[in-house]
């Protein structure tokens, strides 16, 4: 018989995309994971390209050359494994736990927030759900570096929580991210970050096959034609949200013995959280792990806090946002929300605690 794998925990302590800023803009670690080189450079780009998980690299290399010939390795993302939680952390330095922003779907006092578009099913949120409060964490240190991101996410809620006291510059298509790094590097900016989504958007709707695999080599293109064009003496480190994972039609329906027990759900579909109504929190615990147990990692909210995901201190605003027990996919499959609406079907998908899912890149070249 097969033993079960063992979720792969954030490693917060050391190789962790929560110490890319402190250590690129503030000077303040010197992870041994990041070459000395890039340490020592006066301009640095960080280059996030989100869904980029280090498995999906590795095996693609022949079709990524640029990046694979840059120095570095993997390090992990954050729990759970999403945009919304990791990005913030990338910008805050911090992990979810502390800064608040735990997953794609969160419970807030009147519902549940989807936390990108920044909604809930009354409509915008931003008024109801000041993004500054919901993540009052500072941002890049306070030091509002120039951010290169897509033009339409400007004031969007999630862009004002994790991006707030940066200064935009927005692009609308691949040449623009591009023209955009160069220019500022050249205005003698010590530091600019930059972010790409079409990896993140190609794994979901086509899953990692031959689309996949065209965007990659675009993206590494991109890599190419920003290193060919930056000043000698510039760094880029190139790092990754989190990865992908297969789940297509594997899509798990909640049987009847745990929607009984349920108040409603928030998370996403490979790290689902399930609320349980008034008193029943134990039983919800008890008839998930037998619905799931052979598929997923089925966790109380104190078993996740006291095992470390969320990071070393969660504090009480984060711990009020969880459910009551979370079931963290093991195998190829999600949760099904019937409250979750997303407008495509969606192939690749993540959020949990697998090494496809938890290991991306962290990669660094000097031109």
């Amino acid at each position: 018989m097969n033993e079960r794998p063992l979720p792969l925990a954030p490693d917060y302590r050391n190789a962790c995309v929560t110490h890319l800023v402190p250590a690129l803009l503030e000077g303040t670690e010197e992870p041994e994971w990041i070459p000395a080189a890039v340490l020592e450079s006066n301009s640095v780009v960080l280059v996030v390209l989100d869904g980029l998980g280090w498995n999906q690299l590795g095996p693609r290399k022949g079709i990524a050359p640029t990046l694979a010939a840059m120095e570095g390795g993997s390090i992990t993302t954050v729990a759970p494994s999403t945009t919304a939680a990791a990005l913030t952390s990338i910008s805050t330095g911090r992990p979810p736990g502390e800064h608040g922003l735990l997953g794609y779907r969160m419970a807030v006092s009147d519902g549940v927030l989807n936390t990108l578009r920044w909604n809930t099913a009354d409509g915008d949120a931003r008024t109801r759900h000041d993004p500054t409060a919901i993540q009052p964490l500072d941002c890049f240190g306070s030091q509002r570096p120039p951010v290169v991101t897509w033009s339409a996410f400007a004031n969007s809620g999630f862009t004002r929580a994790h991006l707030a006291g940066a200064r935009l510059v927005g692009f609308k298509d691949r040449e623009g991210f591009v023209d955009n790094v160069v220019d500022l590097i050249a205005a003698s900016e010590p530091f600019v970050y930059a972010y790409w989504d079409g990896i993140d958007h190609t794994a979901h709707e086509f899953g990692l096959a031959d689309r996949y695999d065209e965007e990659l080599a675009k993206c590494d293109r991109m890599i190419a034609n920003l290193l060919d064009r930056l000043p000698p003496g510039t760094a880029v480190m190139v790092t990754a949200d989190h990865g992908q994972v297969h789940v297509g039609d594997s899509m798990i329906d909640l049987p009847a013995e745990v929607t009984t027990l349920l108040a409603g759900q928030s998370g996403e579909a490979r790290f689902r959280w399930l609320h349980a109504r008034p008193a029943a929190a134990a039983d919800l615990a008890v008839a998930v792990r037998e619905a799931f147990d052979a598929v997923a990692w089925v966790r109380t909210a104190d078993e996740v806090v006291d095992a470390g995901w969320l990071g070393p201190v969660v504090a009480q605003a984060a711990r009020d946002r969880l459910g009551d027990v979370a079931v963290v996919a093991r195998d190829g499959v999600g949760f099904v929300d019937p409250a979750e609406v997303i407008p495509i079907r969606l192939i690749g998908r993540h959020g949990s605690l697998t090494p496809d899912e938890m290991l991306v890149p962290a990669l660094g070249a000097v031109v």
